[in-house]
């Protein structure tokens, strides 16, 4: 039986141990049904599942040489709805790579460091209330 309180989250990365803690991070700190998947192509094949929120990590290639990276699931993703809200994750810290994902439509870019877990919280926040904006707005506009 599905919680309609909790918020839908797909976590996707090949790193394993940091997927698994991630996982652990977000259990203990929200109200969260959490799935996680090691490529984007498991991520892809869940859509249907209508994820509320993606933590994509930029790489994407630890476990399946020829696996999509990224940005190329991101772009998968935004074919299938673009609504869905996906924030990149990654180890590079670099402003090419965010800016690359922010063309892709990324909702957020974090840098994995000891201080993501707090930074996704905030950009999962920040999600939400600009979808709660978008709706007030909606609601006004549609009134005019």
């Amino acid at each position: 039986m599905k919680n309609e309180n909790k918020i839908k989250l797909f976590l996707v990365d090949d790193d394993a141990v940091f997927l698994k803690a991630l996982e652990i991070e977000f259990l203990h700190h929200g109200d969260f049904e959490i799935e996680t998947f090691a490529t984007g192509e498991l991520c892809v094949a869940a859509l249907s599942k209508t994820p509320d929120i993606i933590i994509l990590d930029f790489h994407l290639d630890g476990i399946v040489k020829n696996a999509m990276n990224g940005i190329q699931t991101l772009d998968k993703i935004k074919e299938f709805d673009t609504e869905i809200p996906v924030i990149m994750l990654s180890s590079q810290d670099k402003i090419d790579v965010a800016v690359s994902c922010m063309h892709h439509k990324a909702f957020d870019y974090v840098v994995k460091s000891e201080t993501a877990f707090v930074r996704l919280q905030k950009a999962i926040n920040t999600v939400f209330k600009y979808q709660k904006i978008e709706k007030e707005l909606k609601w006004y506009m549609d009134r005019m």
